[in-house]
């Protein structure tokens, strides 16, 4: 993967948000949806972009499809992500989508727990991006604490 290929990705507000939300938790199209009150084309036609360019990846898990960042990541990619954590802590808009997301992690109605049993696979895998505040660790010890 090269930087042109991660910058325009990241070049696009959608894009940024779907990549931030990722970096927390894997989800699937209408969680996007209802957290950046977006219609499902537009969501889908960004995921497939992102999924193009391998910065996504996708799980067909019963009747859904569940986006999350991959698991063995380009160095560079690494390298943006973990800036593009450390950025958006004091932006108003990634932080109002981090409040609906911990909503609808409360009020999920996801079938048979899979977007938890796909937390707990992550939580397996080492874990990459830098101890920011609402980061993977911050939600994975929140997340320890309520099972």
């Amino acid at each position: 993967m090269d930087l042109i290929q991660i910058y325009e990705c990241f070049c696009d507000q959608t894009r940024l948000r779907i990549l931030h939300l990722l970096a927390q938790t894997p989800l699937c199209v209408c969680h996007f949806q209802e957290i950046l009150c977006e219609p499902q084309v537009k969501i889908s036609k960004h995921l497939a972009y992102l999924r193009e360019r391998e910065m996504v990846v996708a799980e067909r898990q019963q009747n859904w499809m569940i986006y999350s960042l991959p698991r063995k990541r380009a160095s560079e990619l690494e390298a943006n992500l973990k800036c593009l954590q450390d950025c958006v802590q004091s932006d108003p808009i990634f932080k109002r989508d981090l409040k609906a997301l911990s909503k609808l992690r409360s009020t999920c109605c996801e079938p048979d727990g899979i977007l938890a049993t796909l937390e707990r696979q992550r939580r397996r895998a080492p874990l990459r991006l830098g101890a920011t505040g609402n980061n993977l660790q911050g939600a994975r010890s929140r997340q320890e604490r309520k099972q």
